[in-house]
């Protein structure tokens, strides 16, 4: 006859219960130390926030007005556009223009968030060597009514 198996160890105990949160909201709870003095940020304002002209068939969110600037980083200029404008385009069509210091050398490109229709929510904005902002994208079944000119970070030299 087979003896009766041995009885199986018993498992180990359960692991202490953690404190209350998780490990990140832990190491957050604490702000982290200031940063030692050094040379200023590398960031540089070559031109400060200034007012877009646009014309006659956009009008600014009066909260957030369309603005541009130019800034230097690590040695690149980019050029910045920022605001909530309405419209009703339904083609290719002008925005503004930018005053002369914030002209790019040459043809410049980003990428616009905008009313989503039928699943179209982004649209291409263009500044050319005039200073004229352009949008591309709409169409007549596919009306823009609101342009978010906030992401436009371009690189300009």
């Amino acid at each position: 006859m087979n003896p009766r198996p041995a009885a199986a160890p018993p498992h180990p105990p359960p692991p202490p219960t953690p404190p209350r949160g998780s490990t990140l909201t832990q190491r957050t709870t604490n702000p982290p130390p200031p940063l030692p003095p050094g040379p200023p940020a590398p960031c540089q304002t070559v031109v400060d926030w200034t007012p877009i002209a646009l014309e006659p068939d956009v009008q600014n969110d009066p909260l957030s007005p369309a603005e541009a600037r130019v800034i230097r980083l690590a040695g690149t200029e980019f050029l910045q556009l920022r605001g909530l404008i309405t419209c009703s385009f339904i083609a290719d069509d002008k925005i503004g223009t930018l005053p002369e210091a914030l002209r790019p050398p040459k043809l410049t490109r980003g990428v616009c968030p905008r009313n989503n229709s039928q699943g179209v929510n982004a649209l291409r904005v263009e500044v050319n060597t005039a200073g004229a902002v352009n949008v591309l994208g709409p169409q007549s079944t596919n009306k823009v009514t609101w342009i978010q000119l906030d992401n436009f970070s371009s690189v300009m030299r």
